[in-house]
């Protein structure tokens, strides 16, 4: 992927309008952190760009390299290097989690990858992630931990190496030993190329990945895009700096906030204890 471009994004849910005109362009090797508080339409980007029926877009473009990604399915999507890693990754009863990746590899693939050659590849990204093989062997995501669930959308983002990857809070319920883990993979896809949208309400993630750039989405529209030191803006100052430089309000509340090192508290230099 050379570039993808969003421009004038309208996305409702069930009749509501969630975002109201989205402007984005992510290039090649970009590694973005999508900023704002809960609810305020961060998941719903995700989520229509990579297809969710549930995620109707009523207006404005989603292109990949100029092609118009609207009119592509799901599995066209994935196809053309598009990738999401969910916040909650739903559980698939009856299908075995190998059976899974192979399948979603040679989806990819012109020809079926070889079992020796999928096996050696799921024994060293699981040794890296370290992830138990036997996670492979149980049904998809059923009865994981949430933590569990998170590493295998890494597991599979690390076999499928597409060219755009969205993290949607990828580390939410993870340990400060598997946050390590997962943002070392991050750091090593970034290496092959790759593109990354990441939303993340935790500090120590965007420490350890370091993103090019980032963007603050208020009200479901990107307001505001500049380098990492917006982050360390929100953290001294929180949101409502947008309302005193840029004169923008927050019409929404935010969610209540359990944990104080939460971007939608502001405090986003803190590290997890």
């Amino acid at each position: 992927m050379q570039e993808l471009v969003i421009k004038n994004l309208h996305v409702s849910v069930e009749g509501k309008e969630i975002l109201k005109g989205v402007n984005l362009v992510i290039n090649k090797k970009d590694n973005v952190a999508l900023l704002g508080p809960n609810g305020h339409g961060k998941s719903t980007l995700l989520a229509a760009i990579m297809g969710n029926p549930k995620y109707e877009v009523t207006k404005g473009e989603i292109l990949i390299d100029g092609k118009d990604v609207l009119k592509m399915s799901v599995d066209e999507r994935s196809k053309n290097g598009i990738f999401l890693a969910m916040q909650y990754p739903p559980e698939v009863p009856g299908v075995v989690n190998a059976d899974f990746l192979k399948s979603a590899i040679n989806a990819h693939r012109d020809q079926p990858i070889k079992l020796f050659e999928f096996y050696r590849d799921l024994d060293r990204i699981c040794k890296e992630m370290n992830i138990p093989l036997d996670l492979a062997n149980r049904f998809l995501n059923e009865g994981f931990s949430g933590g569990e669930k998170k590493r295998n959308e890494i597991l599979q983002m690390m076999l499928l190496k597409p060219d755009f990857a969205m993290l949607d809070e990828i580390d939410s319920g993870l340990d400060v030993d598997a946050i390590n883990i997962v943002s070392k993979a991050i750091n090593e896809l970034e290496k092959n190329d790759m593109s990354f949208l990441i939303v993340s309400h935790y500090a120590r993630l965007y420490e350890l990945i370091h993103p090019t750039r980032a963007a603050i989405m208020i009200n479901g529209r990107i307001v505001l895009e500049g380098d990492t030191s917006l982050i360390e803006k929100i953290d001294k100052e929180g949101y409502e700096f947008l309302k005193k430089e840029y004169n923008i309000n927050i019409k929404k509340e935010e969610s209540p906030v359990m944990n104080s090192v939460s971007l939608g508290s502001c405090a986003v230099k803190q590290t997890i204890k």
